[in-house]
């Protein structure tokens, strides 16, 4: 990051983060004439670079397509098998060019300039209390590691400056893998030590962030991704000594709906209560509020606030809806989650299951003779306000007879709709061609929009800490706290269906007219990866780790082949996807130009 840009990133935080009212902020003195060198020289000064490293995090996790796309879990493509084929989708990787993830590299490069620069700089500054200055210092070494995490799992090989970038330079060389993971490894080594357990103010990076971070960075380079990063068994043993440390300063909530905004699945009784997003199990959060001045992403031109209710597929604008407001919130036609999900989870069992996905639709205004057959333009229904319009049923409870809609020679009066009947295509009616939602973060009471959302996004909590410990367990780590792999993988299970209880999933999640099940409790003979998998699929659905967990545990290409219709279908998923394309303005405008990734 070039020292004079710095002293507009400085500004920006006194508009973002300042947590001041809009009289306070006018009344601020202006910095708009200061240089860089003359700002940040004093503790005052430093403490607003460290705090400008922090913005951007909210323009990470708008990254998305590096995490949930093209995966076991979602796909960019409509369930229907009719359309599988009708055009290229991202999950086939037939449309990615060197420009697709333009977006993360850049973000995560100019944090890393932020970031060293508060890490250059930080010699020349003097702090009342050291201990201040050591812990804002790990501040900047936990985020530049983030950085580099993400970067390596992504590209492989990536430039790696560790300096601060004071003149122009083109001369650009690819690090070697192990060498960025060596760095990453020491950055958050330093960190841990330094940091403290509980951070002066809410949001700032901590000691157990750090210890998480190592937990995940000791397990990827355990996998050793085609002997490339230095990686030995020891490391699996590492991973779990961390995990166990999360573990024990970060306990589990009580009930898994208490992560997530609070709402109701009605429309018309909906919670209008203020909404904490702080908790015991949240390690790490990406910070939102409801201060229209202090709520917007740094470098993106969306609408300000936290975007992930808007993501996924919904259906709040069927018969009765009142139009496009936040009764149902916006919902986007991408990230769908792949049929298969829905029949990971016991839906009767684990509670994970109706907070994840909105299984009705009611009527919020009243409707006089809709006709919603595309046979029998006679066939009219009328709804009251808190009429049911539209039911998805269970995957092992699906309906037949009576128990359909009335355009389906049944006797109910809205549209009710079997997993097997949405995936064919076929519409029955103007409502059977819709899924259900995918509402996991879903916000109430917040403007209609693609943002607007004001729920911290937790990017670590301690419930995938146990999944990792189990995983370091099954790669042949030894001395876990709790036990073996399975103990680990079913205090997360107990939290959703209850201690002891058989829950039980399709046995065949990718063949839709199967009802054949099997209990996924773990126990010693049965723990494995692909069941850590599926738990964290039920877990951690959508929350930004999905193509990295599969990437880590060579499972990519054989899950997404197998639960992702268009890669299924397509084909066209092979090892060159293990990372992705360097951008193309990144090799243009380096000299000597550096190299792109292998197939791309």
């Amino acid at each position: 990051m070039k020292r004079y840009n710095l002293q507009y990133i400085v500004l920006y935080f006194l508009l973002m983060f300042g947590g001041a009212g809009c009289q306070d902020f006018l009344k601020e003195e202006s910095i708009s004439n200061i240089t860089t060198d003359s700002y940040i020289t004093t503790e005052a000064g430093y403490e607003d670079l460290i705090k400008s490293c922090y913005p951007l995090l909210r323009d990470f996790v708008l990254q998305y397509p590096i995490a949930l796309p093209g995966t076991d879990l979602f796909q960019n493509g409509g369930w229907s098998e009719k359309a599988v084929g009708q055009g290229p989708s991202l999950d086939t990787y037939v449309n990615i060019t060197s420009e697709t993830f333009t977006g993360p590299w850049d973000i995560f490069y100019r944090e890393i300039g932020r970031t060293n620069a508060a890490i250059s700089r930080a010699d020349d500054i003097t702090f009342a209390n050291p201990d201040t200055k050591a812990a804002r210092v790990g501040e900047a070494k936990f985020l530049r590691a983030l950085s580099y995490f993400y970067l390596v799992q992504t590209w492989g090989d990536v430039p790696m400056p560790l300096e601060e970038t004071i003149t122009a330079n083109k001369a650009v060389v690819r690090e070697s893998s192990a060498n960025i993971y060596t760095q990453i490894l020491k950055d958050l080594t330093e960190a841990e030590a330094a940091l403290p357990v509980e951070a002066t103010d809410y949001g700032r990076v901590t000691k157990g962030a750090a210890q998480f971070l190592l937990a995940k960075v000791y397990l990827t380079r355990g996998w050793n991704f085609n002997n490339s990063l230095g990686g030995s068994p020891d490391d699996f043993n590492k991973a779990l000594t961390y995990a166990d440390k999360v573990i024990e300063d970060y306990p589990l909530v009580q009930n898994y709906k208490n992560l997530f905004p609070i709402r109701s699945e009605n429309p018309l009784t909906q919670y209008t209560g203020q909404q904490d997003a702080r908790n015991s199990e949240v390690v790490f959060a990406i910070q939102y509020n409801d201060d229209v001045l202090t709520n917007a992403n740094e470098g993106d031109n969306r609408e300000p606030g936290n975007y992930y209710h808007s993501i996924f597929p919904g259906n709040g604008e069927l018969v009765g809806s009142n139009g496009r407001t936040s009764d149902y919130n916006r919902n986007l036609a991408q990230n769908e989650p792949t049929p298969s999900l829905y029949r990971m989870f016991d839906p009767q069992l684990d509670v994970r299951y109706s907070h994840n996905f909105l299984r009705v639709i009611y009527a919020l205004q009243p409707v006089n003779n809709y006709a919603y057959s595309f046979e029998d333009p006679n066939l009219t229904v009328s709804y009251e306000i808190g009429d049911t319009v539209a039911y998805w049923t269970p995957w092992n409870q699906p309906a037949y007879g009576a128990d359909k809609g009335i355009d389906e020679g049944g006797s109910k009066k809205y549209a009710v709709m079997n997993h097997e009947q949405i995936i064919s295509g076929v519409a029955i009616s103007r409502l059977t061609a819709t899924r259900p939602s995918m509402w996991k973060f879903w916000e109430p009471n917040i403007p209609y929009g693609d943002g607007y959302g004001t729920f911290d996004f937790a990017l670590f909590r301690s419930a995938e800490a146990y999944l990792l410990a189990a995983e370091a367990i099954v790669k042949g780590a030894s001395g876990g706290a709790l036990g073996g792999a399975d103990v680990y993988y079913n205090k997360v299970l107990d939290r959703s269906v209850g201690e002891g209880v058989n829950p039980q999933k399709a046995k065949f999640p990718e063949i839709l007219s199967s009802l054949e099940t099997e209990s996924y409790r773990a126990t010693p003979s049965t723990i494995s990866i692909d069941m850590i998998l599926d738990e964290s699929a039920r877990e951690l659905m959508g929350e930004f780790n999905r193509w990295f967990d599969l990437k880590r545990t060579e499972k990519l290409i054989e899950r997404t082949e197998k639960y992702n219709f268009w890669t299924k279908a397509n084909g066209n998923l092979s090892e060159m996807h293990l990372l992705r394309p360097i951008p193309q303005h990144e090799i243009d405008r380096s000299q000597p130009s550096i190299s792109q990734n292998p197939g791309y």
